[in-house]
């Protein structure tokens, strides 16, 4: 029944992304980020089986967690990334490395929090999916990457 459910999200959200589309062919064109995260919540959409009354109030909740998550990773980045570690003294070594630590822990709390937060408007088994939507997405893109630059390497090796 779920399944029977979400054939109309998942319907509403690739006319959506039909439309995005032929906007950008009336000369508007669509951002590769836009593109991407258009493609992400349409599958996240379909993974764990959104009604489209649950989608109204998740996607909102779900677009702050990744503002927040998105943040605290630029600072986790940004925290190590060239630091001469031969020219800093133990003691400035071991405040970098604690930094980071609580800039991850920082996230696995955040991640904690809207797990709760994300129970109140969709079921903890679509929680899980979430996660599970999450890396399975990601894998995939890495994936097609992937794909895409070996294509692209042997058409450039057979000029």
């Amino acid at each position: 029944m779920t399944r029977f459910l979400a054939r109309p999200v998942l319907l509403v959200a690739l006319l959506l992304l039909g439309s995005l589309g032929a906007r950008a062919q009336s000369g508007v064109r669509q951002r590769p980020s836009q593109r991407l995260e258009n493609a992400r919540i349409a599958y996240i959409t379909d993974k764990i089986a959104l009604t489209p009354e649950q989608a109204q109030r998740f996607w909102p909740l779900f677009n702050e967690f990744t503002d927040k998550r998105r943040d605290l990773r630029k600072q986790t980045k940004m925290g190590l990334r060239g630091q001469d570690f031969s020219a800093m003294s133990d003691k400035d070594i071991r405040a970098a490395l604690d930094e980071q630590f609580k800039l991850r822990q920082g996230e696995i709390n955040l991640e904690k929090e809207y797990v709760d937060k994300f129970a109140k408007v969709i079921s903890l088994r679509q929680v899980a999916q979430l996660m599970q939507a999450e890396r399975d997405f990601t894998r995939e893109l890495i994936q097609r990457l992937d794909n895409r630059r070996a294509a692209s390497g042997a058409l450039s090796g057979q000029e």
